[in-house]
């Protein structure tokens, strides 16, 4: 009597693809990215040559570009596009790095090159990363401007871009200075340059759904105008940023340091700065005075024992001067409402319900020169304070630097259904967390599984089962 026993298998085989199919069609839907940061040190010998005793120079950033470590630059809010079902990878992002270097006797410099917007573009199996450059020619002098253009191939040997979730995240992917890219390095560096590697993490959304009629969109709210405040009084919304000091933060998570810093109680990382939300006072628009505390805090640890956090920040104005304030915590002992630098706030007049104080330049107070543990002198330039109030609950807050997820929610292959292709041979694989890769999170993967094992029913039905399976 013939065995039932292949056909019951093969159904369950075509249930099982039928709850796949659906997952799959859904998960190749194109996606849009919208959050991320890319890290990368463009060249560390070229920064080591621009700084160093014969070009003497030096470097600035731009557009909200920060640092990472001792020798990268980090590059924010990523914006475009992914497609699951190709691979198909656009990404990109904001901020700006300026090289000068061999100043001239009229104040100039020979070495004069701007490296912004770098945008990463992945098709079949290729990358390509562009920017947009503004270089000087060696000798002539000849400044050049041009966007988005191709700088560097990006090495994607064995990375399989399809089929990923969110966040994407690409490591140590090698990058090589193209041809159009050594012409507008102003002649520095030749065609097929090995250049830093390249990582970025981004956020992907799905498509937006159609939205459904509530009950605001067939009855109208009847709008109120926005109460002016003419008199100091509690204001709607608030937040101060400040990165403390950039050679600071390179210190404590570079080499030397080899230490990193934690936000807790609200604090944002803006990459190049810090953001304490939720402030909380009272502010005058016509004298121009604010006493305000924010929520948040940071936290700096170092191999060298340093451990030091700053919380409960609170800023005051008064005649157009400032002050930031912190309770430090360090050594065991917490001292609180340091004054740790002062700036200028001259302007600070609400405008559509909105006052902001951009980048004050601010210096460091003899309290916050003890704070640091006498690190730096009273008086040295600390990183600019920015600052924004809300007196219209309707006003936006100015946007932070979006960095995107944390990459370190991106599941690891040992604890979730994980696809990670390396662009190292599988044999040299020792650390999960060492090499270059690209993490992809798949739905469905236990789905296969267990059409595999149907599979393997099926055969075992028909012969005799292999010693090797």
């Amino acid at each position: 009597m013939p065995s039932f026993r292949p056909a019951l298998a093969v159904a369950l085989l075509a249930v099982l693809l039928g709850a796949l199919l659906p997952a799959t069609a859904a998960q190749a839907a194109s996606r849009t990215v919208q959050g991320g940061r890319l890290d990368w040190g463009i060249k560390s010998s070229f920064q080591s040559y621009v700084t160093g005793p014969i070009a003497q120079g030096s470097w600035a950033l731009a557009g909200g570009a920060a640092t990472v470590g001792g020798s990268q630059f980090r590059f924010h809010s990523a914006t475009g596009s992914y497609d699951p079902a190709s691979g198909a990878f656009r990404a990109g992002f904001s901020g700006g790095v300026r090289f000068l270097g061999h100043k001239k006797s009229d104040g100039s410099y020979e070495l004069d090159l701007t490296i912004s917007r770098p945008t990463v573009r992945i098709q079949g199996g290729s990358g390509t990363l562009y920017a947009d450059m503004v270089s000087k020619e060696r000798g002539s002098g000849r400044v050049t401007t041009a966007a988005q253009v191709p700088l560097a191939t990006l090495g994607l040997s064995g990375i399989d871009m399809r089929g990923g979730s969110t966040p994407i995240a690409l490591t140590n992917i090698p990058a090589t200075l193209t041809a159009q890219g050594a012409k507008s390095f102003a002649g520095y560096y030749t065609a097929g340059t090995p250049l830093d590697p390249v990582g970025l993490s981004v956020d992907t959304t799905g498509p937006a759904a159609r939205p459904s009629p509530s009950k605001s969109s067939a009855t109208p709210e009847k709008s109120t105008a926005p109460k002016k405040k003419s008199a100091a009084g509690p204001f709607e919304d608030g937040a101060v940023d400040w990165g403390v000091r950039r050679t600071f933060r390179e210190y404590v998570t570079g080499s030397i340091g080899q230490g990193k810093w934690t936000l807790a109680d609200g604090a944002e990382d803006g990459g190049a700065l810090f953001r304490f939300p939720k402030g909380r006072g009272t502010y005058d628009p016509k004298e121009q005075t604010l006493a305000a505390t924010f929520a948040g805090s940071v936290r700096f640890t170092a191999a060298d024992g340093l451990d030091l956090t700053l919380s409960r920040f609170s800023v005051a104005l008064k005649a157009g001067k400032g002050t930031l304030r912190a309770d430090v915590l360090s050594d065991g002992a917490t001292t609180r409402a340091v004054p740790l630098v002062t700036f200028t706030a001259e302007e600070f007049a609400p405008k559509n319900g909105l006052a902001v104080l951009t980048e004050a330049p601010a210096t460091l107070t003899a309290g916050g020169a003890k704070a640091f543990g006498s690190l730096y002198k009273a008086g040295t330039a600390m990183d600019p304070v920015s600052l924004a109030v809300a007196t219209d609950a309707k006003a936006e807050l100015p946007a932070l630097p979006d960095l995107g997820s944390d990459t370190a929610a991106t599941p690891q292959p040992s604890k979730s259904p994980v696809t990670r292709t390396d662009a190292v041979p599988a044999a040299a694989e020792a650390d999960d967390d060492s090499h270059t890769g690209l993490y992809l999170a798949l739905g469905g993967a236990g789905v296969l599984a267990a059409a595999a094992a149907v599979l393997l029913l099926v055969r075992r039905n028909r012969a005799k089962p292999d010693a090797s399976s």
